[in-house]
């Protein structure tokens, strides 16, 4: 009953964000004589708060119109290549005939949309030939498309690799930095001839054994059967996806907001200052943070607890145990390019869990293994941000091109 009480709870805060809208709209309308006030301004302000606090933010756009190539700027469109039930293949066709290095960012099933990497593709944009996999909201899916799990992330990764060719650089943004390696195992044992020409991996649990954050003493703390009683709910008659088995992105997203409450808090209060100010750059970049942070997706049941269990309690790559579909998982076949990036304040993926796919590709040669560890950055800066545009991200174009030209 977890998701049905969630959205009986939503349907009661309605009422409450609509008199906070009314206010809102009462003390900051030009004919009010207390608009100017410190009175008004405080009112506004806190029935703006109230109302974006309680309403629903669905999907956000990418927005991503324009980006500069070389001197001249041109225009970006999105355009769909391929629809899987579970994600589609969006590319970023920049309006030029200049080529550069073919990128596809492997966007993180975790419980917000692939748009939370808008600053990472338009970093990319200038210089690279973008794709991203935009994955959809699994209350969206109807039942008769079936089930998704972590052995299907693999074949979607390879899909869409064998898509692009074999001229395509492979980026991972957190979590499937594991199905990722695992992709790339698979299709090196087997020799493709369209194995990804690099690969980079950022932020990623590939052994979380190492330095062991707060989701993942999470994981270790709990059995299965709990996770399965108490963070598993059902999808409500009034989706599409009705009946379907899910981890809601609104319980992720409280796990997101309660291991940083103080920040999310002061956040929030600093933006009420800034309201009644009338500071419109700080009020207007904090409403796009959230209007991103607060938009979540629901992820597959069988994702979600197969994850669980093969990536944080069983460990079953770095051990090399790992089974897919009967196929072993051996990272020791593949021989391309790997770089890794860690963020030294990263709560999400510790300090050493992404660099250690590094001493499971024994095979790659030396030079070819490149590890950063950016610092005084967490989570969110690896790949977003102005450390992720000034620091990281030449760091990435520069392996890329490096192997490109090989």
């Amino acid at each position: 009953m977890l998701y049905q009480a969630y959205e009986f709870q939503r349907q009661l805060s309605v009422p409450l964000r609509m008199w906070a809208s009314a206010l809102e709209q009462v003390y900051s309308s030009p004919y009010n004589p207390w608009a100017e006030t410190w009175f008004g301004k405080s009112i506004a302000a806190g029935a703006e708060i109230m109302t974006r606090l309680t309403q629903n933010y669905g999907k956000p756009a990418f927005g991503l119109k324009t980006t500069v190539v070389g001197d001249d700027t041109v225009a970006v469109n999105e355009e769909i290549l391929l629809r899987k039930p579970f994600c589609q293949l969006l590319h970023f066709h920049r309006d030029t005939t200049r080529r550069d290095p073919k990128v596809l960012v492997v966007a993180p099933m975790s419980g917000h949309y692939a748009t939370l990497l808008r600053g990472t593709v338009e970093a990319l944009l200038p210089d690279h030939d973008v794709h991203i996999t935009d994955w959809i909201d699994a209350r969206e899916v109807p039942l008769s498309q079936g089930n998704f799990d972590l052995d299907d992330y693999i074949d979607y990764v390879a899909e869409f690799c064998r898509y692009l060719g074999p001229d395509v650089h492979v980026i991972a943004v957190c979590q499937p930095s594991v199905p990722v390696l695992a992709a790339a195992a698979l299709m090196a044992e087997a020799k493709e001839p369209r194995q990804p020409k690099s690969l980079t991996l950022m932020g990623g649990p590939i052994d979380t054994r190492v330095s062991p954050t707060v989701p993942n003493d999470l994981a270790m703390r709990n059995s299965m059967m709990w996770f399965r009683q108490n963070v598993i709910s059902t999808v409500p008659l009034n989706y599409p996806g009705a009946l379907r088995r899910v981890y809601p992105g609104f319980l992720q997203l409280t796990s997101f907001i309660s291991m940083n409450l103080d920040r999310h808090v002061n956040a929030h209060m600093r933006q009420f200052e800034h309201l009644v100010k009338g500071d419109d750059d700080p009020a207007g970049a904090h409403r796009a943070f959230y209007d991103e942070y607060l938009a979540v997706m629901d992820l597959s049941a069988e994702f979600y607890l197969q994850t669980i269990e093969v990536v944080f309690k069983e460990h079953l790559l770095p051990r090399g145990e790992w089974v897919s579909r009967g196929r072993k998982i051996d990272p020791s076949f593949i021989e391309t390019a790997l770089m890794t990036v860690e963020g030294e304040l990263d709560d999400i993926s510790g300090v050493g869990q992404t660099k250690a796919a590094h001493a499971l590709t024994p095979n790659i040669p030396g030079a070819r293994h490149v590890h950063w560890e950016q610092p005084r950055v967490g989570h969110y800066g690896i790949f977003n941000g102005r450390k992720w545009r000034e620091q990281i991200m030449p760091r990435v174009r520069t392996f890329i091109r490096e192997n490109d030209a090989r």
